[in-house]
């Protein structure tokens, strides 16, 4: 079966998890930049998803948000055959690597029954009922970079061709999501395309991810907890770099193919907790360096050392690059926090998530 190479423009798209932090940039971004798409919000609203984070589109007559589950097959079913749906970006997911560990169940159950119901309703709806071909529907399966395990310092970057190797509970669940994809497309012609992306950063994150604690922490004078010794590497992607990664793979990508989607910045966390305490003296100066709340904390299990993308492929096939250097997109990501008043008002009043403690992923 040789892929598509022609541009796929879609009419009528269903995003699951759009009301999350990766999900609501890109219902946001999208829905500026083409006037014609209408898009269906499919999200259950659990810690991770806030109808806040879809306040700019709210209005939009081009966005409808249903509150759901990806694994009630009847639901996806019907949105699918009344909204006429043409294409689905799949981000719903269980993705917090700690809670993964504290409790795999939930990982499992979302990850991959959630995307194997998304993956059997699309194939009956397009190819059964509606008999659509390849150049009229897409499946887009938003992935990771931790389904390829760690890397040593000599070792090169992950490229598309890099054994599945996952750790955690999260990139395994990740991983069979993946597998579940790729047969799709090779078993049925089911016409899919897959990115794998590296860390991702910028407004709206959630409270228990690395940047928005490293954020709160040096707000409100706190203790910054860094894992081990802080020399666990990653590379940075700013979510709108990200958004636009997405959007090309989704209009050009070549079916059944991976895409690795990368920031070019690549660093450690202690590295990158001291580049936005620099950062945040700039911006709320106080009497001693934010630096100085960096604590070191008891390492997590099975915590990957380094992880790092080859962005030759996105870059070669689709002339995609990231817009934002690390320096830029943090700029922008601490301006957001700090002049978003329900930001502050949540962290002066002790809110932010049930942990406080330092996110790698």
């Amino acid at each position: 079966m040789s892929p598509s190479t022609s541009e796929f423009a879609p009419k009528s798209m269903l995003v699951t998890g759009g009301a999350g932090f990766i999900g609501s940039n890109f219902v946001t971004e999208l829905l500026a930049s083409d006037r014609e798409l209408r898009i269906v919000d499919l999200d259950l609203l659990t810690y991770a998803g806030s109808l806040e984070n879809l306040t700019a589109v709210r209005e939009s007559d081009r966005h409808t948000f249903v509150e759901g589950n990806i694994c009630d097959r009847e639901l996806v079913e019907r949105l699918l055959e009344e909204h006429q749906i043409d294409s689905i970006v799949h981000f719903a997911a269980e993705s917090h690597v700690d809670r993964s560990i504290d409790g795999p169940a939930a990982f499992v159950e979302t990850n991959i029954n959630g995307t194997f119901t998304l993956l059997e309703a699309a194939r009956q709806v397009w190819l059964e009922r509606r008999g659509l071909d390849a150049s009229s529907c897409r499946f887009h399966h938003i992935s990771t970079d931790e389904v390829y395990g760690t890397l040593r310092p000599e070792d090169p970057a992950f490229t598309e061709l890099t054994p599945y190797a996952p750790n955690s509970p999260y990139s395994a669940a990740k991983a069979s999501s993946d597998h579940l994809v790729r047969a799709y497309y090779h078993t049925y012609g089911f016409p899919a395309v897959t990115t794998n992306c590296s860390n991702n950063y910028g407004p709206r994150q959630h409270m228990e991810k690395l940047l928005p604690t490293v954020i709160r922490s040096c707000y409100v004078g706190q203790p910054i907890p860094v894992y081990g010794d802080g020399s666990n590497i990653r590379d940075w992607l700013f979510v709108t770099d990200h958004c636009s990664g997405i959007e090309s793979v989704l209009r050009r990508g070549r079916l059944g193919e991976c895409y690795n989607i990368g920031g070019d910045a690549e660093m450690s966390n202690l590295e990158l907790v001291k580049l936005i305490c620099g950062l945040m003296d700039e911006v709320q100066p106080k009497a001693t360096q934010h630096e100085e709340l960096i604590t070191f904390v008891t390492d997590r299990p099975g915590h990957d050392w380094r992880y790092a993308i080859d962005g030759s492929k996105i870059r070669g096939e689709l002339g995609w690059s990231p817009r934002e250097t690390l320096e830029t997109g943090l700029r922008k990501t601490i301006e957001w926090y700090l002049e978003d008043s329900k930001w502050r008002e949540s962290v002066d009043r002790g809110a932010g998530g049930e942990r406080l403690g330092l996110k790698a992923e």
